[in-house]
């Protein structure tokens, strides 16, 4: 069987800092990482090929220059392969140039069997990713999974979690399996294995190599055009009741003054 993971490289959120005069989130310089989302991914895909030494593991993706560094971690957790798409016409693609951008690969690759990814982005969490993903490459998709295995035939059975229940389903190869972080706990490699890492096989792919330009995966292909990705700004009342009892009230007044309770 052969596993293709998506992995998207992101900034780490912990270093981010904000510019205290435009309030808008620093990113330059900051250190890249893969998700966990993708983590947990990853690690179902080393499970499976632990328990079929037959499989092989193929991690596809996206980012600067510094996903060579980048994918060190994915090769040490178990990946055999790696393949980098690096290329300034993918910049600036959203979510549907990132899918056209990863089908484009995963086709090239040509043998997939089965295609895991986080369920979002530890960036964006758009969430749209496994759908888009399934409909370009024409296979069914199970999404929110949280358990997942090989069934005998060549098929999957996956847990979704549905928010208020939980569903048991099955489906044939080839698929797209969007997981979720309770599907399992991603290992740290050991020093060994990140040694090992370095010797392992990396491809790195442009627009030329998967045959797309631009205007099928980069800014010129986007849709939309996100202004800004910070929360509503708020402010407090900022009022202090020294008598409980009556502070009680004067709230309940101002609740309904504001709205927010109904008389």
């Amino acid at each position: 069987m052969h596993i293709a993971v998506c992995m998207k490289q992101v900034v780490d959120l912990e270093h981010i800092r904000i510019r205290p005069d435009t309030r808008e989130p620093v990113l330059d310089g900051l250190p890249v990482k893969f998700g966990d989302f993708d983590k947990n991914a990853l690690e179902a895909a080393v499970r499976i090929k632990e328990a079929d030494q037959t499989s092989k593991v193929t991690v596809v993706a996206g980012g600067s220059g510094k996903l060579r560094d980048t994918v060190k971690e994915a090769l040490a957790m178990g990946a055999d392969e790696a393949v980098l798409l690096i290329d300034p016409a993918f910049e600036g693609a959203d979510s549907g140039g990132s899918a056209r951008l990863l089908a484009a690969a995963i086709e090239k690759l040509g043998d997939v069997d089965l295609v895991l990814l986080g369920e979002g982005s530890a960036d964006e969490y758009s969430g749209e990713m496994p759908a888009r993903l399934a409909e370009l490459l024409g296979m069914p998709q199970v999404t929110y999974v949280r358990e997942l295995e090989i069934i005998q035939g060549g098929g999957i059975r996956a847990t979704q979690d549905l928010e208020d229940e939980l569903e048991v389903i099955e489906a044939d190869l080839p698929a797209v399996v969007g997981v979720t972080s309770e599907l399992n706990e991603p290992r740290l490699p050991p020093l060994t294995a990140i040694l090992k890492a370095a010797k392992k096989p990396v491809q790195q792919w442009t627009a030329g190599d998967l045959g797309v330009t631009a205007d099928v995966v980069g800014a010129a292909a986007a849709k939309a055009v996100t202004l800004s990705n910070r929360a509503p700004e708020q402010t407090r009342k900022g009022l202090v009741y020294e008598d409980p009892a009556q502070g009680i009230v004067e709230v309940v007044k101002a609740l309904r003054r504001e709205g927010v309770l109904q008389s």
